[in-house]
């Protein structure tokens, strides 16, 4: 199956959607205390993807080989992820780690499009 996923982030929440030809699901969590306040936007976001592609897989939405389009509203992150340039924080290259080792397990099939902050539906919900 094909979903495109939103995804946003700041200091103290973030939020994904998953849509595809059946559903559109809205998620948002405040971040763990050990988050909370504590890291930049950036890093949210980060969070975001990675808390949002292993829920949509443990709620059974995404499922091992399906096509995720990825889309992001940050080029920093849309051209670290897409191609592969390098960030100097230690956190975010902790997090990029999960999220391709997440990826390579499930086999999933990710595609990272850069789409104006305006076209987030994910913003609205933080």
């Amino acid at each position: 199956m094909e979903h495109s996923f939103f995804f946003d982030g700041n200091s103290k929440k973030i939020a994904w959607i998953i849509k595809n030809e059946d559903s559109e699901i809205n998620q948002k969590r405040e971040h763990a205390e050990i988050y909370l306040n504590k890291i930049t936007n950036l890093q949210s976001k980060y969070i975001a993807l990675h808390v949002g592609l292993f829920w949509g897989i443990g709620r059974y939405i995404i499922h091992d080989g399906d096509k995720i389009n990825v889309k992001m509203d940050n080029k920093v992150m849309f051209n670290h992820l897409s191609n592969n340039q390098s960030v100097s924080d230690g956190f975010i290259n902790t997090r990029t780690d999960f999220i391709l080792q997440f990826i390579k397990q499930r086999e999933l099939n990710i595609s990272y499009q850069l789409i104006k902050i305006e076209e987030n539906p994910a913003k609205k919900l933080i």
